[in-house]
């Protein structure tokens, strides 16, 4: 839902720059996997899209809350998200160009990816220099798009150091409840 938003908002309004929606570049590549017209690439992106969420459930958030942690669905979310990486950065981050498919300027498609990956800013940095640490193209494509869209992409990312620290907090307390 939150794309046809993008799509609107970028198609509605006089003045906003046509690089956020490239209506022949949508219609070729960036729209068949933002709305479902091709199954199996929509699925591989889809997956791309909601492995940070599922890695970091199962790895920070269950826990958290007094769920147990189900360490064989951790390691497998870590795989699947090490591998929808990879295929983001051998398919989506070709090109000469510093954003998705080689393009020169962002589009509403790396502004909904990059906000699918900044979710790893809650891990614990070893953990998310371990997994992101080996992308060096999605870690120069985040800074590329941070830079493209400042000051806002740290505005809506300031959020992200504040759930961190309620979720170490709650760790904190967790272990100290334990230790009673």
């Amino acid at each position: 839902m939150s794309h046809a938003i993008l799509v609107y908002l970028a198609s509605a309004f006089p003045g906003v720059a046509d690089h956020w929606y490239v209506v022949l570049l949508i219609a070729r590549k960036v729209a068949p996997y933002m709305f479902d017209e091709m199954p199996f690439a929509a699925y591989l992106l889809k997956i791309a899209l909601s492995v940070p969420v599922a890695y970091l459930f199962n790895t920070l958030v269950a826990p958290e809350f007094g769920l147990p942690l189900d360490q064989k669905a951790a390691d497998e979310g870590e795989k699947l998200l090490s591998a929808s990486l990879a295929m983001i950065e051998s398919y989506w981050l070709e090109g000469d160009g510093p954003f998705l498919l080689g393009n020169s300027q962002p589009s509403i498609a790396d502004l909904a990816l990059v906000c699918e990956i900044m979710q790893l800013e809650v891990a614990d940095e070893k953990d998310r220099d371990r997994i992101l640490g080996e992308h060096k193209r999605i870690l120069k494509w985040i800074g590329d798009t941070k830079n493209a869209t400042a000051p806002y992409f740290d505005e809506i990312h300031s959020i992200l150091p504040s759930i961190k620290e309620n979720l170490k907090e709650l760790k904190a307390e967790q272990a100290n409840n334990e230790g009673k």
